[in-house]
């Protein structure tokens, strides 16, 4: 058994705010809960208690309490959360009106603006009011085509408050992305920025909304905060206002009291395989879910800075201002994460002492990649948990972490997803950290990892399942009155089981070992093998910057290539080849070695930063990319197309 990169002191643990749930346990239901382990197994056998107690541990606000906790015998798909009961998405998370911090936004050009609890709360009474005399009701949608900045958490608060559904998504979509998201959910406002800034450029979004609204008649106002000019003219969009003269002098809010799984999010599938799926997330799953991922996985407290490197498009947004419901500072930033130089984040932190440092696992392997060491030149005292998500944390990059960045820290590698707009597999403040491994399954999520023939597997890769509900399901997806678009998306491998897509192990530690969706692995004469376990292999190299790895149909079998993305100055000639093949076959078996390996000058990805193994491989055997509108540089599809190296 490995050791661990890292143990929680015992100050650390008593300390944790799960330590005192799991005391309170103890205490309110049952007295033999004694450690983690026995935690999370009781939150399995005993849901409704272990839901209604962490409703009452976060202080969750509620006009009404429920008169059941779970319906249907919780029946998957079906079951009802919390019936009876009545709540405000926006009255959670507004709790706090204080002098304390609420929200500070950093972006790439130096602009700094931070705002209390009392200032957020004020200005989200002045937009829900304008939102309200603008006619926007319960059920009604507004959209935001949104930079990561503070107007874009105004927006969504405001929305709620009257019952309304918030969706968002990232200015650097295409006028076609938009409208493959917001023309389907119909929003009555439209909330937007002139623009915003990336690595030196200045990109002016405004045209772009000129575009949108062409085809999106539904929106009855535009508002318009300035961000790369002070005073933007705004005369050419129609239906438009600057945001100080949309907002109102009202000071109060009006909460709706609204049923538990009322709509507050709609997001997005991907959208790389056809136009995405609208997926409708309730206020009462999302709120109770985030508290619980946040106060006890993540050890949130009032007195923390948390920080996620996110766009407004990504889930890990909406996961991140749930930190408001905490009253801790949330930290915004928009822009490159490497300019002006590659270790400004880490400088960020220092200024701003973020607690909990959230980003994607690609970032911390480029970082390691361009030899950023935090640890020699910033000061990161209150620097005490980072958290990784977007793809599989690699074991070297892991390494990075604590031999660069900080050693006495709590990495926790993350593993969820939109469609549940939360995770099931999480970090948690009190266990060890392995390499390569997620620590351990979300409390009440009844997560296992199952055979294709439905059998629990331990210590091998498999499908990952959640054998019973939980509250952050989605409630629907946008025009699906039948439920028949969700039900395939989750229900029907497994009757009655969510099956998500990912193909993963149950490690000795009970922590989780992700190897990349299910749809992406190879089966080279038929042993599937997940796309991770040669990405941890290859992105180690020195030479390589990342890669892509994928399997082409050959002679009725599957042959596996590797793409990859090279140093400057790095050739990919045979002793290299070698090199990487050697690497491959010693750490793991010859049916991981790929049979091509070709230098590729980019890597597609989606908007998110996740690359689309899905539609190389598609490019590659000839077949349309449905939606390549879904992805941040769809151009880098063509160095695929018609490879001489994949006919031979």
């Amino acid at each position: 058994m490995s050791e661990p990169l890292w143990k929680p002191s015992p100050e650390r643990i008593r300390e944790a705010n799960i330590t005192r749930f799991l005391e309170y346990v103890r205490r309110e239901c049952d007295p033999h809960v004694a450690s983690q382990q026995d935690l999370y197994a009781w939150s399995i056998a005993q849901p409704e208690k272990f839901w209604a107690q962490l409703w009452a541990f976060c202080g969750v606000k509620a006009g009404k309490t429920w008169d059941q906790v779970l319906t249907d015998g919780g029946k998957m798909p079906g079951a009802k959360w919390f019936a009876g009961s009545r709540l405000n998405f926006a009255e959670n998370l507004l709790r706090y009106r204080d002098e304390r911090t609420a929200l500070v936004f950093r972006g790439e050009n130096g602009e700094r603006t931070a705002l209390t609890y009392k200032a957020l709360y004020r200005q989200v009474a002045g937009l829900a009011d304008a939102l309200r005399k603008t006619g926007v009701g319960q059920g009604d949608r507004v959209a935001g085509f949104m930079p990561n900045r503070h107007e874009a958490v105004i927006g969504m608060l405001a929305t709620t408050s009257l019952g309304a559904v918030w969706s968002s998504c990232s200015p650097d979509f295409g006028i076609n992305g938009v409208l493959d998201r917001f023309g389907q959910i119909e929003p009555k406002v439209l909330i937007t920025t002139d623009g915003y800034h990336y690595g030196t450029k200045v990109i002016d979004t405004l045209e772009r909304v000129r575009g949108i609204l062409e085809k999106l008649p539904s929106v009855r106002q535009v508002v318009i905060a300035p961000y790369v000019n002070p005073k933007p003219d705004v005369s050419s969009v129609p239906r438009a206002v600057l945001w100080k003269d949309y907002l109102t002098d009202a000071v109060e809010l009006q909460f709706e009291q609204l049923p538990f799984d009322h709509p507050v999010y709609i997001m997005y599938s991907s959208g790389t395989t056809g136009v995405p799926k609208c997926i409708v997330h309730g206020a009462g799953g999302t709120l109770l879910q985030h508290l619980k991922e946040l106060t006890l996985h993540t050890d949130l407290k009032r007195e923390d800075v948390i920080f996620y490197f996110t766009t407004c498009g990504w889930m890990m947004w909406n996961w991140l201002v749930s930190g408001l419901a905490v009253g801790a500072t949330v930290l915004l930033y928009d822009g490159s994460p490497f300019h002006p130089a590659k270790d400004v984040m880490w400088r960020i932190a220092e200024e701003e002492g973020i607690c909990i440092f959230g980003t994607s696992a690609k970032y911390l392997a480029a970082a390691g990649k361009f030899g950023v060491k935090p640890r020699t030149k910033y000061k990161l005292e209150r620097l005490r948990t980072i958290t990784s998500t977007g793809s599989p944390l690699l074991p070297e990059n892991a390494e990075y972490v604590y031999r660069e960045i900080k050693q006495d820290v709590c990495l926790c590698s993350i593993s969820g997803g939109t469609d549940i707009v939360s995770c099931f597999g999480l970090g948690n403040p009190t266990l060890p950290v392995y390499a390569g491994e997620l620590q351990c399954r979300g409390l009440g999520m009844a997560v296992e990892i199952w055979d294709e023939d439905g059998k629990p597997l331990k210590g091998k890769p498999g499908e990952l399942v959640c054998v019973k509900p939980f509250p952050s399901m989605p409630v629907f997806f946008w025009n699906d009155p039948e439920g028949k678009k969700y039900h395939e998306a989750y229900f029907e491998y497994f009757p009655n089981v969510w099956r998500h897509g990912d193909w993963a192990e149950l490690t000795g530690h009970d922590g989780l070992v992700i190897y990349g969706r299910s749809d992406a692995t190879l089966n080279p004469g038929g042993v599937r093998i997940g796309t991770a376990e040669i990405y941890r292999q290859v992105e180690k190299l020195p030479e390589i910057v990342e890669s892509l790895v994928v399997g082409q149909d050959w002679h009725g079998d599957v042959r596996v290539v590797l793409f990859v993305r090279l140093q400057e100055d790095v050739m990919l000639d045979d002793p290299l080849r070698e090199k990487i093949r050697k690497t491959i076959k010693e750490n793991t078996t010859p049916r991981h070695v790929p049979g091509k390996i070709i230098a590729v000058p980019d890597i597609p990805r989606t908007i998110s930063g996740k690359i689309t193994e899905l539609a190389v491989r598609n490019v590659i055997h000839g077949k349309p990319v449905k939606n390549t509108d879904a992805l941040a540089n769809p151009q880098a599809l063509e160095f695929y197309r018609d490879l001489p190296d994949l006919a031979n």
